[in-house]
């Protein structure tokens, strides 16, 4: 039975009683939380070296970072190696994206490599590999997208976006509203373009029900994509998007009725005055399903910065309902992400999550806090370094002194010193 099933029938699985044990809550209340949908856990049920982890209401924010070949860049060996920068810095769960040769060799790699929940985009490599061998995505077939489905889940990974929303009206949507970047989701043009090009219906769609048995075999976790995520701040809840948001909605409710475990993925840009509307209105048309989001970026003239102001975004967009956060690096919209693009980028997200989980009242989230500042009073350095998010900035700071921005004129030794 898949986690949804057992929720139902009132049954603690390993998994949850592992998360609830992370999270210092009931596992009775997770579990509660699973059957309802607003609750989704990350692990394949054929996977045996991961680390299960919750995402949903009651949760702390977590963290997911995109890695992945592509033809222009990268390797395996570089791949493997930003694994290990992203099991170091603490995030929660990696995706590969990879586009690059030998897709299939380098996800088994990346299985092995780590015991975090791996995401996967099968319609990358279907669509990838219809360009290769025709150069043209129309000669893709409705087989060769679904068997890469179930080759993905087959494999292990733990949960799998996929563009179902991306329907013929919503295409027409785009069409008839004229935005300022189209379509950037890439999964999500590949689907608008065979459909362009085919007149048929999404197939993710049409037949959605297929891919809920192949998930539904491996508890694997629908991410219901977005692939009409604004591209810019000025594309932000127009009509094509919520028009999808509206199908994502329908099919978060069909995947929960199939025992199907899924989420929401959330818009890209947004100005930050329109993040609380836009976050509240897509959980209140999706149920309440976990909303994974990426950024969002709330400006569109930072590049080399999209680190900063992805963090303002989720920070704002955690704070009023997102659970999971996609981190975005300062490559972005420049170029592959190295491995030092993949730590900041992940410290960035890292710290926008936990600023919410502040705001909404997880102990432990606020004694660390508390504790940072009591080290940072005692000047000790070593207790400072164990409590910060980013511990390799302590590496070249002389302990057991003031730092240098005040030395011998350090506001709290003055004080101690007469009080």
């Amino acid at each position: 039975m898949t986690q949804i099933e057992n929720a139902t029938k009132g049954i603690i699985t390993t998994e949850v009683e592992l998360v609830a044990k992370a999270e210092g809550i009931s596992p009775k209340i997770i579990s509660n939380n699973i059957a309802t949908g607003r609750v989704v856990i990350l692990k394949n049920n054929s996977r045996e070296n991961v680390i299960p982890i919750g995402i949903g209401e009651g949760l702390k924010i977590k963290v997911n970072a995109n890695i992945g070949t592509s033809l222009e860049s990268s390797s395996n060996e570089e791949e493997l190696e930003k694994v290990k920068i992203i099991e170091s810095t603490g995030a929660d769960a990696l995706m590969d994206l990879s586009t690059g040769q030998n897709i299939d060799i380098t996800r088994e790699k990346i299985l092995a490599a780590s015991n975090l929940p791996l995401g996967t985009v099968p319609m990358y490599q279907a669509g990838k590999e219809a360009i290769d061998e025709k150069n043209d995505i129309a000669t893709l077939s409705v087989e060769k997208i679904f068997s890469d489905i179930e080759k993905h889940c087959k494999s292990g990974v733990d949960f799998i976006t996929v563009h179902c929303g991306v329907t013929r009206f919503v295409v027409s949507q785009v069409e008839k509203h004229r935005r300022t970047t189209g379509i950037v989701s890439r999964g999500g043009s590949m689907l608008a373009a065979w459909m362009k090009a085919t007149g048929n219906e999404n197939p993710l769609y049409e037949y959605y029900d297929r891919l809920l048995e192949i998930a539904h075999t491996y508890d694997v976790t629908l991410s219901l994509g977005d692939g009409l995520r604004p591209g810019c701040g000025n594309d932000a809840g127009d009509q094509p998007q919520v028009a999808e948001t509206i199908i994502l909605g329908e099919l978060v409710k069909r995947a929960r009725k199939s025992g199907v475990q899924a989420m929401i993925e959330g818009p890209g840009h947004v100005p930050i005055h329109k993040i609380e509307s836009i976050i509240k209105s897509i959980k209140m048309l999706t149920d309440y399903a976990p909303l994974y989001v990426l950024g969002p970026l709330v400006t569109d003239i930072a590049p080399g910065y999209d680190h900063i102001t992805s963090a303002i975004g989720g920070a704002m967009a955690g704070m009023y309902g997102a659970d999971f956060l996609c981190y975005v690096t300062p490559a972005e919209h420049l170029n592959l992400p190295n491995v030092k693009d993949v730590r900041e980028g992940i410290i960035a997200a890292k710290i926008a999550a936990h600023t919410v989980d502040i705001a909404n009242g997880h102990i432990d989230s606020i004694q660390q806090d508390k504790l940072m500042s009591e080290a940072r009073y005692s000047l000790d350095w070593q207790k400072q370094r164990e409590y910060a998010i980013d511990k390799c900035v302590f590496n070249d700071i002389d302990k057991g002194n003031p730092c240098t921005m005040c030395g011998n004129y350090c506001s709290m030794k003055i004080y101690k010193n007469y009080f």
